[in-house]
């Protein structure tokens, strides 16, 4: 499963949000990312963060119960709902919005993770994003996140995996099945679709059509540059080691 809401409004591009917040939390594990961001946080003298993308919560909650003063925004209103509904602390504030909402030099660090920085499918949200982003960072602000290597070709292990993730909807009890069917790559974007069955029944509860852009890790260099950063640091597959070609991931921190 994939953690994908789209962020930036007033561009050309108009796409749906893209999560299925009934079942991500279950079939997302705490993994090596999630203890990255944590360590790459703990470096910097951060304390006002912003979480954009942050989708149901799962790893903004944890921050904030870290002691982090998080604003948590995300234009998926189902997915604030559920993230709404965990146990977090008062310094956590939710908002139903995108990036053009942050507010400007107001976050010591801005991040965005489980490669939500590759639902922008075009260079002119992308960029958009990139400029919210510079603009509400204080001076000396730090913007995390992560993104695919493309010349990875991950795409091509998710398509031999044919069997489902399994969750449950906790509002019944009733056992779901995650099925994922992929149309491909074309153009530097990658379209799958997710559909979530009743696995008693077979019955289609939802599907979601969900795009992906993989960039390269100059392109990613030269549109943060763009952007305003002159300080990049691009770090490789959750350890912190200089990213190279051969990364299966890039994990940027960009200073302003």
């Amino acid at each position: 499963m994939f953690k994908l809401d789209i962020l930036a409004k007033n561009t050309a591009e108009k796409v749906s949000e893209q999560m299925i917040s009934l079942v991500y939390d279950q079939v997302n594990a705490w993994g090596r990312h999630d203890d990255f961001f944590l360590a790459l946080l703990k470096k910097l003298n951060v304390n006002e963060i912003a979480d954009l993308g942050c989708g149901t919560g799962r790893l903004t909650t944890h921050l904030g119960k870290e002691g982090y003063h998080i604003t948590a925004i995300d234009p998926n209103e189902e997915a604030i709902e559920y993230a709404k509904n965990k146990d977090y602390p008062d310094e956590l504030t939710w908002i139903i919005d995108d990036s053009s909402n942050l507010q400007t030099e107001a976050f010591d660090a801005v991040i965005m993770t489980a490669n939500v920085a590759q639902v922008f499918l075009t260079d002119e949200s992308w960029q958009h994003t990139i400029s919210n982003i510079y603009r509400a960072l204080k001076p000396g602000g730090h913007m995390i996140f992560d993104t695919r290597n493309p010349l990875a070709k991950v795409w091509e292990q998710w398509e031999k995996d044919l069997t489902p993730d399994v969750a449950t909807n906790f509002a019944t009890g009733e056992p779901l099945e995650v099925w994922t069917e992929y149309e491909g790559f074309k153009e530097g974007i990658f379209t799958f679709f997710e559909t979530v069955k009743n696995a008693q029944t077979g019955e289609v509860m939802i599907q979601e059509k969900i795009q992906l852009k993989f960039r390269t890790l100059t392109e990613i260099y030269d549109s943060l540059q763009q952007g305003g950063f002159s300080q990049i640091q691009a770090y490789e597959d959750w350890e912190f080691k200089q990213a190279t070609e051969k990364a299966k991931s890039f994990i940027f921190h960009c200073v302003k």
